[in-house]
């Protein structure tokens, strides 16, 4: 299958695929697979009733990984896709997921993915998602996840969304049920600019004795850009959760953080941290005089914020 320069390029972006790897993919490139194939331990197959795939990792699947980026290059383009994955008991995958969109047209263009995860028994999971815009035209650049996990007994779920500007608008939901013993961890890293928008609303249940949960939040907000970030645990069986949320505010941008604790149960265990600054000025000093320009030394620190 060949791909575009262009195409390339966002690809590289949102899943590192400057080849394409081994093992399972599917690329979706404007509303169509340009790309699928299933591995031995792991399937892909296509929905019957409505766009998008079902990735099934057979039980005991170890060091391996399955990729699934999205490419939108049409202007105007409106994209809706719906996605199941099934991690199998006892196995250990790596999966890539994200989109990215090239608008160089007037219109405006639009992915909204809904995904929903399974992570059974005993299993582990890192699930990597990028979102990335680019493209000089008047046309928004918007993308809408929605994603809905199940972590169950003895499993452990790392997800790691990352989303460092060229996207005009994005609403990022996420809703997470985990049971006995579980493990799910949530890095989100968020940079906006100019005059872009995002919401990010997690909600994670922990409905199962001694599961645990985290979610951490970094954020950079510039010029006359807008973030809301609502972060919500729900402790309903003895547990543990934490919520920590550090942003870094410029400009004439606008920032809300909004953590929730809610403990329905005597033996739930929640707390949250969050804190929104600017760059210290020392930090800007000491850079400087080693001689970095003043944007050089923000890049710099923006940069190891975001790490």
């Amino acid at each position: 299958m060949e791909f575009s320069s262009v195409e390339k390029s966002l690809l590289e972006s949102v899943a590192d695929l400057h080849s394409i790897p081994a093992g399972a993919v599917n690329i979706r490139r404007d509303g169509e697979a340009a790309l699928r194939r299933s591995s031995s331990h792991i399937d892909i197959v296509a929905k019957t009733d409505r766009p998008g795939i079902d990735v099934i990792v057979k039980p005991g699947t170890v060091n391996e990984s399955v990729h699934v980026p999205v490419i939108l290059t049409r202007s105007g383009f409106k994209d809706l896709v719906y996605n199941t994955f099934i991690i199998g008991e006892d196995s250990d995958v790596l999966v890539v997921a994200g989109c990215g969109i090239h608008n160089a047209g007037h219109q405006d263009s639009q992915h909204d993915g809904i995904h929903e995860i399974i992570v059974k028994k005993g299993a582990r999971m890192r699930y990597v998602e990028k979102h990335y815009g680019e493209g000089n035209a008047e046309g928004k650049r918007s993308l809408n996840p929605t994603t809905v996990i199940t972590v169950e007994e003895g499993a452990y779920a790392e997800m790691e969304m990352v989303q460092l500007r060229g996207v005009d608008d994005t609403r990022r939901v996420t809703r997470a049920s985990v049971h006995d013993r579980g493990n799910l961890k949530i890095v989100e890293k968020l940079l906006t600019h100019g005059e872009q928008e995002a919401e990010s609303e997690i909600e994670i249940n922990l409905v199962g004795l001694d599961g645990t949960a985290q979610v951490i939040s970094r954020s950079v907000a510039q010029d006359k850009s807008s973030q809301v970030f609502q972060a919500k645990l729900i402790g309903k069986a003895r547990s543990n959760g934490h919520v920590e949320c550090d942003a870094i505010i410029m400009g004439d941008a606008q920032i809300h953080s909004v953590p929730e604790l809610v403990a329905e149960n005597g033996d739930a265990v929640l707390t949250h941290e969050a804190a929104i600054g600017k760059i210290a000025g020392e930090q800007l000093i000491k850079l400087m005089s080693l001689g970095l320009t003043e944007q050089e030394a923000v890049d710099t620190i923006l940069r190891g914020f975001l790490r």
